[in-house]
């Protein structure tokens, strides 16, 4: 490999390395107490991330995976609690919301902005390890493994044996970030029995957009509109970063494979198509949805040609919109005033009174 060809890979390695490469016991469990010196609540630790392995089993994985609880302050074992889902981005796994989630949800507890909630963050990357290169699951059934039944069997059973969940649907939230926020919407419109607020921040509404042209990076009109039929052009580039290009085969072979019937697979688990195959009512589920019109992944189109749908079907979206917003921490950071102002009114009626242990 030149060097001329070799700096892409090595400008990746640089911005999304491998999360656990090098990793130190010691320094990560104390990492982990300061979190939770500087918190009101606590993290509970079920990861291998920080000295010991206590991580959950799951049976449809065949493999011990990560998951960490994070309890409001004052926590009371005797009340019940509503119960928020968190799921990660691609390319990253459950550390980011201990870096990234926690501290400001934490924060809007503890002054009384969101009502207290359990949130669980389980790993949803392939090999248990965040790395570009072994990309996401996007918490779904495919070749890869049985992330959906790990998600809504294992994690599920777990959090609602061993926590005090309140039982209704509307007590429980799917959320998540790019990758994770499609899947709160997959996981939503699918599981609305057990599930009934979902928010998503840039997530990947439509996996099939393409214009009437067939060009992914087009912007939505419904005029010119079209659906991908072809998944087999791996080397298409669907999003740059720092001009590193990120390719349809990292994305979906991990999923797929070469399987033949990619399209009819990808369009059964595509949350603009599960709006119909579900028949998704008006009132079934509480949702919102927040990006950036500069997104590099171009999923401004996707989640738009998503709402155009969803309005066609007398459906309910919240949207926040960032006009200058990509696809980076910058801009989801930017939308969480808005999301915790949404998102309180809906847990405030099965939340106990916040508590704060005396003293503090």
């Amino acid at each position: 490999m030149s060097p001329r060809s070799r700096w892409p890979f090595l400008l990746v390695l640089l911005i999304l390395p491998c999360s656990r490469a090098g990793a130190n016991p010691i320094r990560d469990r104390l990492a982990l107490n300061r979190v939770n010196n500087r918190l009101a609540g606590q993290v509970l630790d079920f990861t291998h991330n920080h000295g010991a392995d206590n991580r959950l089993w799951s049976p449809a994985l065949g493999q011990r995976r990560d998951v960490y609880v994070y309890l409001p302050p004052g926590f009371d074992p005797c009340q019940r609690y509503p119960l928020v889902i968190w799921l990660h981005g691609f390319a990253q796994d459950e550390l980011s919301f201990l870096r990234d989630v926690v501290p400001p949800l934490d924060q809007a507890i503890a002054c009384g902005k969101l009502p207290p909630v359990i949130i669980a963050a389980p790993d949803g990357s392939f090999k248990g390890r965040a790395c570009l290169f072994s990309a996401g699951s996007f918490y779904l059934n495919s070749t890869a493994g049985a992330f959906e039944d790990y998600l809504m069997g294992d994690v599920w059973n777990v959090l609602h044996v061993y926590f005090p969940i309140r039982p209704e649907r509307e007590a429980h939230v799917m959320a998540g970030v790019s990758m994770g926020a499609g899947a709160a919407y997959n996981k939503g419109i699918k599981y609305r029995d057990r599930i009934g607020v979902v928010l998503g921040i840039f997530p990947p509404l439509n996996t099939r957009w393409v214009d009437c042209r067939n060009r992914y990076l087009a912007n939505f009109d419904p005029d010119c509109w079209g659906w991908r039929t072809d998944f087999s052009r791996r080397r298409e580039v669907v999003a740059r970063f720092y001009g590193v290009p990120i390719r349809m085969g990292q994305v979906i072979r991990p999923l797929y494979g070469n399987d033949p019937n990619t399209v009819e697979l990808v369009a059964h688990e595509n949350p603009v198509e599960l709006l119909d195959l579900y028949d998704l009512k008006e009132g079934e589920l509480e949702l919102f949805v927040a990006y950036g019109k500069k997104d590099q992944f171009n999923l401004d189109a996707q989640i738009e040609s998503f709402l155009y749908v969803a309005r066609c079907r007398g459906l309910t979206v919240t949207t926040r919109v960032d006009p200058k917003g990509k696809h980076n921490r910058s801009t989801a950071l930017g939308f969480f005033d808005d999301a915790v102002d949404w998102l309180a009114p809906r847990l405030a009626p099965y939340s106990p009174p916040l508590s704060v242990p005396h003293g503090e």
